[in-house]
């Protein structure tokens, strides 16, 4: 049974940090792609950041409204993933979820499987 569970949302002032956590059991994959998504109140779910795993090499990618402010890492040991987030603004605001499928990060394979996720609210 593939489980995605998510951790470390908050409240934060506008400006500070978070890093969220997913910690993955039973992928029936060897390498993929762990993505961050979010949703805002009333807004559709919007792709955030992935991470294309294989045995020697790892690969991100951003959406544009985050580059240079999160970073997706991954740590083996823990088959955990984490989306460190900083600078954070108000329209940062959303649940954050994640979410995991076969392939790699250019190719339009859906994601399979999702967890339930986080919130995460900016405030002044």
């Amino acid at each position: 049974q593939v489980q995605l569970v998510e951790s470390g949302g908050g409240s934060v002032q506008a400006g500070g940090s978070l890093r969220l956590s997913c910690a993955a059991s039973g992928l029936p994959f060897s390498s993929g792609v762990m993505g961050w998504f979010r949703q805002a109140p009333g807004k559709e779910r919007e792709f955030v950041a992935g991470l294309w795993w294989a045995l020697n090499d790892d690969r991100t990618d951003y959406a544009d409204s985050v580059k240079g402010r999160f970073t997706v890492s991954r740590d083996n040991a823990k088959n955990t993933v984490y989306l460190q987030m900083n600078g954070l603004g108000f329209e940062d605001t959303a649940v954050y979820i994640c979410a995991a499928k076969p392939g790699s990060l250019i190719d339009t394979t859906a994601y399979r499987y999702w967890g339930q996720g986080t919130q995460v609210t900016v405030s002044s």
